[in-house]
């Protein structure tokens, strides 16, 4: 007797799906119910960007909330100022004496000059020699390169403010305090470690083959780096926000360096009227309203390359 089990009840035995008989009579097994099964995971993968987009909403709210609270305080009379602080400006509580106040007993149109003269400026050397260093690094081996790399990383963990009283004794026998180039000179000077740290990850991953190709046909170093240098676009636009933002907001260096009446820059300008026994909280806060805008049109400019810089250099 032939001991083989029945292969025709199959399904029966194992537990299968019965096969489902079409109209041309080809048998078709019975299909899963797949919509059933993604509804779950679609659902949970809603939940969780939905809590995402919640968070980073929350943290918008709250990282804005500040600068919004300024601005419109600036448009309120002191009294409402202390009032009530978290409403907005109504017909009542209007006042622009504040911005009245910057513009008439102030300079602050020197002092707006001064900072955007300072920070663009500081941003072009900045971008432009730790361009050049960071090719350099990236592109030729040389004996001291890792020693250099070294101290260049310790140009970012070393605060330059350490060296005021040195920097303030340079800048004296070359007379030039109270001059707009000592703070470009020691701006440029901070930017660069950082600058030469960021775009040397960028340069090193320019495909080698492009440069040699280019020498061959006999450019020029300069030329190669030419070449290059569209290539690191994002990088140059991360480090150009990346310096922007400190130079235009330090109060130290122009403090120091920088404190008199047309060398101001914003900052600076803006503590005129913090006083010992009284301060003039609607002219302060129209200074720091109005010094929020140069920032917001360079950060417009440069946000594009910052965002592009800063997913490229993720993924390298």
């Amino acid at each position: 007797m032939d001991a083989r089990p029945d292969l025709t009840d199959r399904s029966a035995v194992e537990g299968d799906e019965p096969e489902v008989l079409e109209a041309g009579g080809a048998a078709e097994p019975a299909r899963p119910d797949h919509a059933a099964r993604r509804g779950g995971p679609r659902r949970r993968s809603l939940g969780a960007r939905a809590g995402v987009h919640a968070v980073l909403i929350g943290y918008c709210f709250l990282a804005l909330g500040p600068a919004v609270l300024v601005v419109a305080n600036s448009f309120k009379r002191r009294q409402d100022i202390f009032d009530s602080p978290f409403t907005p400006p109504t017909p009542g509580t209007w006042d622009t004496s504040g911005y009245r106040t910057v513009f008439e007993e102030a300079s602050f149109l020197t002092y707006f000059r001064n900072s955007l003269v300072v920070t663009l400026l500081s941003v072009a050397g900045v971008v432009a020699v730790s361009a050049l260093a960071a090719h350099a690094l990236s592109e030729y081996r040389f004996r001291g390169r890792g020693l250099l790399r070294f101290y260049l990383l310790a140009g970012i963990m070393v605060p330059t403010r350490l060296g005021t009283v040195g920097l303030v004794e340079l800048f004296s026998g070359m007379r030039m305090m109270n001059t707009l180039w000592a703070l470009i000179l020691v701006y440029i000077a901070m930017g660069i470690p950082l600058g030469v740290f960021i775009l040397s990850q960028f340069f090193e991953h320019v495909p080698t083959e492009l440069k040699q190709a280019a020498r061959v046909d006999g450019a020029g170093e300069l030329r190669v780096f030419g070449i290059a240098l569209p290539l690191v676009r994002g990088g140059l636009g991360a480090v150009a926000v990346f310096t922007m933002l400190p130079v235009f907001n330090d109060l130290w260096f122009p403090l120091i360096l920088a404190p008199d009446e047309s060398t101001r820059t914003v900052p600076l300008g803006a503590q005129q009227f913090l006083g010992q026994y009284e301060t003039n909280w609607n002219a302060m806060l129209a200074a720091l309203s109005l010094a929020i805008v140069p920032v917001l049109v360079l950060y417009v400019l440069f946000s594009r390359q910052f965002l592009r810089g800063l997913t490229e250099g993720a993924l390298k």
